[in-house]
């Protein structure tokens, strides 16, 4: 049982020796698809906590703590693309699967797609959840300074109640304790009782190298399998800003350049949106999935 999920909706909690890693990861059950889950940069497998349990009835999910992030080892390298896909590919290979269909948050977008380049006869189908298509040099004014501190890791500093006072603030109306639980899977209290992200800078800093030397551009066109984009449409405050157009431009670059893509805007929500409306996101990604079983 995980902590904060009751024994009949909690997933298994396995782990998995994967060359240097130690993986952990969640095995949400049933007897549907194959669903492989990636969480985001800084994140942890229990960003799908909200949004598995509308899915698993159907699909049967498998959510890892990726390298660095979580419960899993904190290794000094291999936050490249094809590490991490061969990571993934471990992964599978303990669990005793062939193929699996794809989704991933975020960063966790652009591990999925370099996997689905990597690795195309395991990846069945692919779920960009605002993510994946982020491209730094398709910024105004692009350049790896600039991408660099555009991306640098966020501010977590204070201790624990002005770590979640803050977060609060952000989340405003849409903060439960489900949120909040997950978001304290992400970090831990050093011993000043400060709150410090578990993904360490030095790594923070390889991925961040990795997305700018391969951006989404050089992954796109080697994607094969049946692919869907879901990015955040703005909240009406950054409608019509640099930002907004930014992300525009890069979603409709991305799906141009995939060879079967597609694209579904989920109105105005927040990058978290398996947070701010997970039943949305449960029923786009299982609108999709479904149409490869039929």
């Amino acid at each position: 049982m995980v902590d904060g999920l009751s024994e009949e909706s909690s997933p298994k909690e396995l782990w998995a020796e994967i060359g240097e890693l130690k993986v952990r990861y969640l095995d949400w059950g049933g007897d549907g698809q194959p669903l492989l889950a990636l969480h985001g940069l800084a994140s942890t497998a229990h960003w799908y906590d909200i949004v598995a349990p509308m899915l698993r009835d159907r699909y049967h999910i498998y959510a890892p703590d990726q390298r660095g992030h979580g419960q899993t080892t904190s290794a000094p390298s291999g936050y490249d693309w094809q590490t991490l896909s061969d990571d993934l590919a471990g992964l599978l290979d303990h669990v005793g699967l062939d193929q699996v269909a794809v989704m991933g948050h975020s960063w966790g977008g652009n591990v999925a797609t370099n996997f689905s380049a990597n690795y195309p006869d395991r990846v069945s189908r692919l779920i960009m959840i605002d993510g994946g298509f982020l491209d730094g040099r398709l910024f105004p004014g692009a350049s790896w300074e600039a991408f660099s501190q555009r991306v640098r890791p966020r501010d977590v500093t204070g201790n624990r109640e002005e770590f979640l006072e803050r977060l609060r603030n952000q989340m405003g109306v849409i903060w439960n304790n489900d949120i909040e639980r997950i978001v304290q899977t992400m970090v831990y209290e050093d011993e000043d009782g400060q709150i410090q992200d578990i993904l360490q800078p030095e790594n923070h800093a390889q991925v961040i190298r990795a997305m700018w030397d391969e951006p989404a551009s050089v992954t796109m066109p080697r994607i094969k399998c049946p692919t869907l984009i879901v990015p955040a449409g703005p909240t009406p405050e950054r409608a019509g800003t640099e930002f907004a157009e930014t992300r525009r431009q890069m979603v409709a670059a991305a799906e141009k350049n995939l060879k079967d893509g597609r694209v579904y805007w989920v109105p105005e929500t927040i990058h978290d949106i398996g947070y701010h409306k997970p039943q949305e996101l449960a029923q786009v990604i299982g609108d999709f999935l479904a149409e490869g079983n039929s």
